[in-house]
C-alpha cells in the first residue's frame, strides 16, 4: 500500500513537475520538446488506468499524509469511479492538448511559459477531483481560479485577455469563497473533513437547520465555476485565450468542476425538495440561454463555448432531477461531451490556424484541400448532434428516458431539452460541416491539411466517441456503471446499447434531429432572429459585470476618501478613540473594575520622590513653548520609569530604559533641528480639550487593566520554567537575557529588522534631502524650443 500511495503522489504531482520545466525543456529542444512533455501527464494517465479494474469491482483507492492530526487535516486522496473517470479526462486529453499546442503555438516565443501555465492547471484540476480532504479540495480549487485566469490572460498585451482573465477571476474567486463558507457548514453539521466519509451523514445534512444556507452556500460555488445562469458570461469571454486552453477548458478541466461537486455531493445533499428544484431550474434556464446565445455568433470558438454552456447546464439539470436515469444520463453525457468538445475545439484551431479565420461566414469549400480535418469533424459533430452510433447518441437517449413523464414537471423540462439539444444539433453541424460544403470562400490564409500535431489529439477522441458506442458493455463496466453508482450512493448498472430502441426516447429524439435539421437549413436566418432579439433585449449579464466593478470601484474611492483622508492626526485619533474604548468599556459592562483602596500602602518616600518626578515631567511636556523643549522634558517621564525597574531589581530592563529614552531624545532633537520648533500647539483650545480627554481615557485605562491584573493572583509558572531550564537549556545565567535572545529569538530578530529597516530608510531619507536640493528656476522664454 505504501508503494502504491507513493506512486500515486508521484502521479499527482507529475504536473506540476511539468510546470517546471517546460521553459528548460522549449529552450533546449525546441519544438520537438513536447513529445517530452506530453509523456509528463501520460504516464500520470497509465497510473490511473491500474485503479479501473479495482474501481469497476466497487473498490475505493485511498492514500494519503496526515498534515495536523489534531485538527483532522490531511493531504489524502480517494478514487472512487467519479473521481477515477475525471482524473483520466484530466491526464489523457491533457496529454492531447500538450500535442495539439506544440503545433498550435510552433515558433510562439513563449510557448515555455504557456506550458508552465497548462500544467499548473493541470495539476490544481487533478487535485480538485482526487482530493478527500475539504481543506484540499478547497486549496485546489481556488488554484483552478488562478491558472486559468494565467491561462486566458495569457496574450496580456490585449486588453480583451486582460479583462476576461479578470472576469473569470472575479466570478469564480467569489464563488469560491461561498463554497468555503459552505464546507465550514459541511464540517459543523457532520464534524467530519473528508469527503469519502460524508455519505452515512446524508440524513443529518438534509435534516438539519443549516441545510438551505449550505445549499446556498455550494451552489454558488458550483454555479459560478460551471458559468450556470445568470453568471455563464465569464465563460464564452474566456475564448480570448488560445485555442490549446479553450479545448482543454471546455472538455475536461475547469468549467466541470462545479458539476463534478455537485456529483459528489449529491448522495449527501441530494433528494430533497431545493436540491430538486434549484438545480433543475437553473440549469434549464443556462441550457436554454447557451444553445439560444450559441445561434446568434459566426466565431466557431464562441459558438462551441455557448455550447458548452448549455451542455453544462443540462449536465446541472439532470444532476438535481432526481432518478437515477437522470444520473446515468448525466454520466454518459458527460463523457460524450468531453470527448466530442475536445475534439470540435481543436478542429476550430486547426480551422483558424489553416485558414486564418474562424467566421463561419467566411469559410466554405474546404472538403478538397483539408480532408481528414473534415473526417475528423464530421465524426465529432455525429456524436454532439446524438445520432447513432456514436456516445452522444447514448446520452441522449438516456436524457429523454430519465426525463419523459406525464407529470407538469416532466413536460417541461423534456420541452427544455428538446429546443437545446435541437439547436446543438444544428451548432454541431455548423462547426463540422458547413466550412467543408459549398462553394469555396477566399480565406486569409490558402487552406492545408494540418500537420499531425493538430489532428492527432481531435482524431483520438473522434474515434473514441465511436469507439466507447460500438463497445458499449466495455465502457458501461470500466466507466459508466462505477461513475454513475458514485454520484448516486448506490450500485447502478449501466446497460443502453448503441442499437436504437422503439420507444418514448426515440421518438424525442428524431424530434430533436427533425429541429435541429429544420435549424441547420435557416442558420442565417436563425443568428438574425437572434441578433435583433438580443439587440432588443438590451445589455446582459456581461454588461452588469461591468457596471458591477465600476460602482465597486466607485465605492472603494468614497469609502478610501472617508477613511483614509491623509492626515496623520486624524489616523492616530481613532487608533486611540478605538484604544480608549477597548480599555474601558468591557471592565464597565462585565464588572471587572478593580477595587479602588483608600491610600496606596508601603509606598517609600523616595518612591514618592520619583512618582513626583514623573509628574513634574509631565507638566512640563504640556507647558513647553516650543517642541525642543517638549520632547526633552518626555525624557524626564522615561527616566522616572526607568529608575522605578532599578528600585525593584531589574536592573537590566532599567538600563534598556535608559538608553531608549537617551535614544529617542537625541534622535528627536536631532530631527526636530530641521523644522519649526515653535509654536508648539498651534491646535485651537476646543481640539486641545478633546485631544487631552482621549489621552486621560487611554490613561485610565491602561491605569484600570493594570490595578485589575495585579489584584489576581500571580501565577509564577512562566518564572519557574525560566529559573529551571535557563542553565539547563540556554547555557546562560542571566535569566532576562536568555528570555530575549533565546526564548523569545524570533521576536528579538524581528525587532532587530524592524530597527534595520527604519535605521535604512532613515539614511535613505537624509541622503535624499542632501542631495535632492535644486534651485527652481523659470525657464527663459527665449530659449524654449517649441515641439509636436
Amino acid at each position: 500500500m505504501a508503494g502504491v500511495t507513493g506512486l500515486t503522489f508521484l502521479a499527482l504531482c507529475l504536473p506540476l513537475l511539468g510546470a517546471l520545466l517546460s521553459p528548460f525543456v522549449i529552450r533546449r529542444l525546441g519544438a520537438s520538446g513536447v513529445w517530452l512533455l506530453a509523456a509528463v501527464p501520460f504516464l500520470s494517465f497509465l497510473h490511473f488506468l491500474r485503479f479501473i479494474p479495482g474501481v469497476a469491482r466497487g473498490e475505493v483507492v485511498t492514500g494519503g499524509y496526515s498534515w495536523v492530526p489534531s485538527y483532522n487535516l490531511s493531504f489524502s486522496w480517494f478514487f472512487d469511479g467519479l473521481s477515477l473517470t475525471f482524473a483520466l479526462l484530466i491526464t489523457g486529453i491533457g496529454t492531447l492538448i500538450v500535442l495539439y499546442a506544440g503545433g498550435y503555438l510552433k515558433g510562439h516565443p513563449q510557448q515555455g511559459r504557456f506550458f508552465s501555465f497548462i500544467f499548473l492547471f493541470m495539476g490544481a484540476m487533478l487535485g480538485v477531483v482526487v482530493s478527500d480532504s475539504f481543506l484540499m479540495f478547497f486549496i485546489f480549487w481556488e488554484l483552478t481560479s488562478i491558472t486559468s485566469f494565467l491561462l486566458i490572460g495569457f496574450d496580456h498585451e490585449r486588453e480583451a485577455a486582460r479583462r476576461a482573465a479578470l472576469q473569470a477571476l472575479v466570478v469564480t474567486g467569489g464563488g469560491g469563497l461561498c463554497l468555503l463558507a459552505g464546507l465550514l457548514f459541511l464540517w459543523n453539521i457532520t464534524g467530519v473533513t473528508q469527503m469519502s466519509l460524508l455519505s452515512p451523514f446524508g440524513d443529518v445534512v438534509r435534516g438539519s437547520p443549516f441545510y438551505l444556507a449550505t445549499l446556498g452556500l455550494v451552489l454558488c460555488g458550483a454555479f459560478t465555476k460551471s458559468a450556470q445562469f445568470p453568471f455563464h458570461f465569464w465563460l464564452p469571454n474566456a475564448m480570448e485565450a488560445p485555442t490549446p486552453v479553450s479545448a482543454y477548458l471546455h472538455s475536461a478541466t475547469m468549467v466541470k468542476a462545479g458539476v463534478y461537486l455537485l456529483m459528489r455531493l449529491n448522495p449527501v445533499m441530494g433528494g430533497t425538495p431545493a436540491w430538486e428544484i434549484l438545480l433543475p431550474f437553473f440549469g434549464g434556464m443556462t441550457l436554454v440561454a447557451g444553445s439560444a446565445l450559441a445561434i446568434a455568433h459566426a466565431d466557431l470558438k464562441l459558438k462551441l463555448a455557448y455550447t458548452t454552456v448549455s451542455s453544462l447546464g443540462l449536465l446541472v439539470l439532470l444532476t438535481g432531477f432526481g432518478s437515477e436515469f437522470a444520473i446515468e444520463a448525466a454520466v454518459l453525457y458527460l463523457v460524450a461531451h468531453s470527448l466530442f468538445k475536445g475534439a470540435l475545439f481543436m478542429i476550430a484551431g486547426v480551422l483558424d490556424h489553416e485558414t486564418g479565420t474562424r467566421d463561419i461566414t467566411k469559410l466554405g469549400g474546404l472538403l478538397s484541400a483539408m480532408p481528414l480535418t473534415f473526417a475528423i469533424a464530421i465524426l465529432a459533430a455525429i456524436s454532439m448532434g446524438g445520432l447513432p452510433p456514436f456516445f452522444g447518441f447514448l446520452a441522449k437517449e438516456e436524457i429523454y428516458a430519465a426525463l419523459a413523464g406525464g407529470n407538469l414537471r416532466s413536460l417541461v423540462f423534456t420541452a427544455v431539452a428538446i429546443f437545446g439539444n435541437a439547436l446543438m444539433f444544428a451548432i454541431a453541424f455548423s462547426v463540422g460541416l458547413k466550412p467543408f460544403v459549398g462553394q469555396a470562400a477566399e480565406t486569409p490564409k490558402h487552406p492545408n491539411e494540418a500537420p499531425v500535431l493538430l489532428w492527432l489529439g481531435p482524431g483520438i477522441l473522434a474515434v473514441l466517441g465511436l469507439a466507447g458506442a460500438l463497445f458499449s458493455g466495455i465502457t458501461h463496466h470500466y466507466v459508466s456503471s462505477p461513475m454513475a453508482s458514485a454520484v448516486q450512493g448506490d450500485a447502478i448498472d449501466v446497460a443502453i446499447s448503441p442499437m436504437p430502441h422503439l420507444g418514448l426516447p426515440l421518438a424525442l429524439s428524431v424530434l430533436t434531429v427533425i429541429l435541429g435539421v429544420a435549424v441547420y437549413w435557416k442558420i442565417e436566418l436563425a443568428r438574425a432572429l437572434m441578433v435583433s432579439f438580443l439587440q432588443a433585449a438590451g445589455p446582459g449579464p456581461d454588461r452588469g459585470f461591468d457596471s458591477f466593478i465600476a460602482g465597486l470601484v466607485r465605492l472603494a474611492w468614497r469609502v478610501t476618501r472617508i477613511v483614509q483622508p491623509g492626515r496623520l492626526e486624524i489616523y492616530v485619533t481613532c487608533t486611540f478613540v478605538c484604544l480608549a474604548l477597548i480599555l474601558l468599556v468591557p471592565p464597565l459592562l462585565y464588572g471587572e473594575l478593580p477595587s479602588f483602596p483608600v491610600w496606596p500602602r508601603g509606598v517609600q518616600l523616595h518612591e514618592w520622590a520619583i512618582f513626583l518626578l514623573a509628574v513634574i515631567g509631565l507638566a512640563a511636556v504640556l507647558c513647553a513653548r516650543d517642541r525642543l523643549t517638549a520632547i526633552i522634558s518626555l525624557g524626564i517621564q522615561g527616566f522616572s520609569v526607568a529608575l522605578i525597574f532599578l528600585l525593584f531589581g531589574a536592573p537590566d530592563l532599567s538600563f534598556t530604559q535608559f538608553m531608549v529614552e537617551t535614544l529617542s531624545v537625541v534622535i528627536l532633537a536631532l530631527v526636530m533641528t530641521r523644522l519649526r520648533l515653535s509654536p508648539t500647539d498651534p491646535r485651537p483650545l476646543r481640539q486641545r480639550l478633546g485631544d487631552g480627554s482621549i489621552a486621560l481615557a487611554c490613561g485610565l485605562g491602561f491605569a484600570l487593566l493594570l490595578m485589575r491584573a495585579t489584584e489576581g493572583p500571580f501565577n509564577a509558572a512562566l518564572t519557574d520554567f525560566f529559573n529551571t531550564h535557563s542553565k539547563t537549556i540556554a547555557h546562560g545565567a542571566n535569566v532576562v537575557n536568555v528570555i530575549i535572545v533565546d526564548f523569545r529569538g524570533t521576536d528579538t530578530l524581528g525587532e532587530i529588522a524592524v530597527v534595520a529597516i527604519t535605521g535604512l530608510a532613515i539614511i535613505a531619507l537624509i541622503r535624499m534631502r542632501a542631495g535632492g536640493e535644486r534651485k527652481l528656476v523659470a525657464p527663459d522664454p527665449d530659449r524654449v524650443e517649441a515641439t509636436e
